[in-house]
């Protein structure tokens, strides 16, 4: 308790954060002073007024900063930030926490032994405002470098801020579309990597306006131009700290575990999306020709797949992995790496048997050569996905109450607010034509 109060003295005030239904950083700001003598004491707020949250007539929440988690904010050294735990009045856990909600599966992988470690490539675009629009900052394309790549300094600006937050980066690089960017950092426990999306996009974003940029994590702000996604590379561990994918005497390197969890995410891949890609936009980057999943399928090597397996040396036992490819970064990481990591354990609980892997390029094949090798599609829209989140035992276990008729609650809004605009497309189409 000492070395905290010596933390806290460095610091005017602290932001302590927790995340909405959408994946939205929320914050209040204290003294650091109300901090020191109980640190662990509850921050109470109306839980009415969050989204998915709480009707109005049962509307007190608390939150319980983790103490664990406090870290300087690069761009204000005198401004630290720390997760909160959201509870009830009754002092329980409230079910409708999205990072309770990830903790929660977490602790259902221990019970079979694992430990469920994830690494994000988090892409995004960095955008300058010209007569009114917003437009890309620069014209370079795939690992482009300065002077063509003009997001070259804020990668060194953004990677420096997170090895100050303690968020190990593997690397940046200018992504295929115009004033796209990419930033991967190194895989951690799941509830650790869910904690460091958030930070990382909070840091990209901010160093992007100290530019008068922006930095937007819309999966597809463009048409025909590659959308940003947020690749996940999974593995699951013992407790002895042995990777448990990892089978020496396999092809690829991946052992019984690892197929089993494979085929469960692919079992549950139409239930699954519509949190992993949950907004209107994100179905316009899930479409055939942009390197974007569209087909239920695994491979190693093959980026039309869903699920792709990298080819590594056969002595990194460390570094095998399932990347999921489908998961784009407007996700809420928390609810994504839970369905994600329930889906894994199903297949694993089940034995579920991995279909044959799919090495031929899928985006080339047509719809009767598809069924042929029983490969399936991801739904094609918001409406559709939801459709399945609906009827899903998994969501809805995992998610329990309130968080679940919530979440579908949310979504249904958004698709008819999409549904009911009429667009430029529209308008150019049918106006004088009709």
């Amino acid at each position: 308790m000492d070395g905290l109060k010596e933390k806290l003295e460095k610091y005017h005030t602290i932001q302590v954060q927790f995340s909405d239904i959408h994946g939205v950083l929320k914050s209040v700001t204290i003294p650091s002073e109300s901090m020191k003598d109980n640190p662990e004491e509850g921050i109470w707020f109306d839980g009415s007024s969050i989204q998915g949250f709480t009707r109005i007539i049962e509307s007190d929440l608390y939150l319980r900063p983790d103490i664990n988690t406090l870290t300087e904010l690069p761009w204000n050294p005198k401004v630290a930030c720390l997760w909160a735990d959201i509870y009830t009045p009754k002092n329980l856990p409230f079910k409708g926490d999205p990072r309770d909600v990830l903790r929660r599966v977490c602790k259902r992988a221990e019970e079979l032994g694992f430990k469920y470690k994830v690494g994000a490539e988090l892409e995004f675009f960095l955008l300058e405002q010209k007569n009114g629009y917003y437009a890309p900052m620069d014209p370079a394309g795939y690992f482009d470098s300065s002077p063509f790549d003009k997001g070259f300094e804020i990668k060194q600006e953004i990677l420096l801020g997170a090895k100050k937050m303690g968020i190990q980066c593997e690397m940046g690089h200018h992504e295929v579309a115009r004033g796209q960017q990419e930033i991967d950092f190194r895989y951690s426990e799941a509830l650790e990597t869910a904690d460091r999306i958030m930070m990382m996009k909070l840091l990209i974003q901010t160093i992007a306006r100290q530019h008068s940029l922006i930095a937007s994590f819309m999966p597809k702000p463009f048409f025909r131009q590659n959308g940003s996604g947020m690749h996940c590379h999974q593995s699951l561990w013992t407790k002895d700290g042995e990777n448990a994918f990892y089978d020496p005497d396999d092809d690829m390197l991946l052992s019984d575990i690892a197929k089993h969890f494979i085929a469960g995410q692919l079992k549950f891949a139409k239930e699954l999306v519509g949190v992993i890609a949950p907004t209107v936009n994100s179905y316009k980057r899930l479409v055939p020709g942009y390197e974007a999943p569209v087909y239920i399928s695994w491979a190693q090597l093959n980026r039309s797949a869903l699920i792709r397996i990298p080819q590594i040396p056969k002595n990194r036992s460390s570094s095998v992995r399932a990347e999921l490819r489908c998961p784009d970064p407007m996700c809420n990481p928390y609810l994504a790496l839970a369905v994600m990591l329930e889906a894994g354990l199903e297949g694993i609980r089940q034995k579920l048997p991995a279909p044959p892997p799919r090495q031929e390029n899928l985006y080339d094949l047509k719809g009767e050569e598809l069924r042929s090798l029983n490969v399936d599609q991801l739904p094609a829209s918001l409406w559709e996905a939801i459709s399945y989140i609906k009827k899903s035992a998994l969501v809805k276990a995992v998610f329990e109450e309130p968080l679940y008729t919530s979440y579908i609650q949310a979504k249904l809004k958004e698709w008819d607010e999409y549904r009911l605009q009429v667009t430029e497309w529209e308008k150019q189409r049918y106006l004088m034509r009709y």
